[in-house]
């Protein structure tokens, strides 16, 4: 009789503890067992073998994922784990559930930030990272200048990162403050784009990704509507396609 197997990551995704990326830097520091034994990563599981988590198990509970759309402070840390950060966002929220954050907002930032317990879409979101939109309102130290806003728009060389910034939207909405629509996710990449033309961000909000708006007070969450939802997913499908590689076809041997 066949059993069937899967890799601890995508158990650990599936069950909604965390994404599986997040299960592969538990794996790493060795608080996953499974019957007791310490894994390696990328070792595989079948239905009778037990997982735990810090000497916790974890069980596949089948209850309805959640996705909140919640505005995060300046301070609060997107991280899981509570050990380390003392301003991280899961003690902030205290939700009944464990949830996790689809992706991060820097420290010093303020908006919308996904969190869910559904480590699935938590994938789907991050491999389309590259192709969804997240919009922000920045602030800056000194006047906008119409150079500012095409040199943005156009992208930007970041040397310390090695690329160039992909051409995006940005508008003028005063004297200091602009709006900016990304297609791209790189580190402080709107600090750093302003740091280049002598400019500091002052402040930094995320008001949208993708058709998620936000739309409640700083410090609160609410779930994702259902139309919402869907139209999320149809979005993904979407991106999914967009990057699905094209298999190169080898040709014959002597032509």
């Amino acid at each position: 009789m066949n059993v069937e197997l899967k890799r601890i990551n995508k158990f650990l995704s599936e069950v909604g503890y965390c994404s599986r990326r997040e299960a592969d830097k538990l794996i790493e520091a060795g608080r996953v067992t499974i019957n007791g034994n310490v894994p390696e990563k990328g070792t595989k599981i079948g239905s009778e073998d037990v997982v735990a988590v810090d000497g916790k198990t974890v069980t596949n509970a089948k209850n309805k994922f959640v996705y909140l759309a919640f505005n995060k402070p300046v301070g609060i840390v997107c991280t899981t784990d509570t050990r380390v950060e003392k301003d991280n966002i899961i003690d902030f929220i205290n939700y009944h559930k464990r949830i996790f954050p689809i992706g991060r907002l820097d420290k010093p930032s303020e908006g919308l930030i996904l969190l869910t317990d559904d480590g699935d879409i938590v994938n789907k979101i991050l491999r389309a990272s590259n192709n969804h939109e997240k919009e922000y309102v920045v602030t800056v130290d000194k006047p906008i200048s119409q150079t500012f806003i095409e040199r943005m728009s156009n992208g930007i060389y970041l040397k310390d990162l090695g690329q160039t910034t992909k051409p995006c939207i940005v508008k003028k909405l005063g004297k200091f403050k602009f709006k900016i629509i990304l297609t791209q996710g790189l580190n402080r990449q709107i600090r750093r784009m302003c740091e280049y033309l002598s400019y500091e961000v002052q402040t930094l909000k995320r008001v949208r990704i993708m058709n998620i708006k936000l739309d409640v007070p700083l410090g609160a969450y609410r779930e994702l509507t259902p139309e919402e939802f869907t139209e999320l997913n149809k979005l993904l499908v979407a991106s999914t396609k967009v990057h699905k590689p094209i298999p190169h076809k080898r040709k014959p041997h002597g032509k």
